[in-house]
């Protein structure tokens, strides 16, 4: 439903009424709503990034130039209710970490990361061999969380931290920017902020 902010309250209250109206038709069995928790470790500012790396960057630069980690991935977005919820967000981490990418995260990405255990130290497990030792060696887990959907701006505060150590231009950088399951248009908005 499209949103009007000058009709806000009865576009609200229409939504409300539609999903009260089609309860009664969902079908249990493709409503999947979990019952486990985990822990994880979230709060990765840039400052808590370079603090984790012992007050410098240095390890996580040499890690990739070295190729131990072959780039940083911001993955963000929301939750697209045309597939199995989180699949296609947990499902593409997991890809990028297995193959020695950094994973840096926010929003619906950065929720559906921590269920799946993926912002715990342990989650180094799954990861490729150079991306895995750096975790190891650092205590830190191979998908970082830097906050809600509207912290973005985050990642290109650790993007611009990494240019400048370097003495290089963010776009000369190893980095990648991702909404697998983007569903509104402020995905739109995110794209254009990471092409940019």
């Amino acid at each position: 439903m499209a949103f009007d902010e000058r009709n806000a309250l009865e576009i609200a209250k229409q939504i409300v009424g539609t999903a009260v109206e089609n309860y009664s038709r969902r079908v249990p069995e493709k409503v999947f709503i979990p019952a486990d928790k985990t822990a994880c470790m979230v709060g990765f500012s840039t400052e808590a990034i370079v603090q984790a790396l012992g007050g410098t960057l240095d390890p996580l630069l040499d890690a990739v130039k070295s190729g131990a980690v072959r780039g940083i991935a911001g993955v963000v977005g929301c939750n697209n209710p045309k597939i199995r919820h989180d699949e296609g967000h947990v499902g593409l981490v997991r890809e990028l970490i297995y193959n020695n990418v950094l994973v840096v995260a926010t929003g619906c990405n950065a929720i559906a990361c921590a269920k799946a255990g993926l912002m715990l130290p342990e989650a180094a497990d799954q990861a490729g061999d150079g991306l895995k030792g750096v975790c190891q060696a650092l205590g830190v887990p191979p998908v970082l969380h830097m906050g809600s959907c509207v912290d973005i701006s985050r990642i290109l505060s650790v993007c611009a931290a990494v240019a400048n150590a370097l003495g290089v231009d963010i776009s000369d950088l190893p980095l990648a920017g991702a909404a697998p399951e983007w569903m509104s248009e402020k995905a739109v908005s995110i794209g254009a902020y990471v092409v940019s």
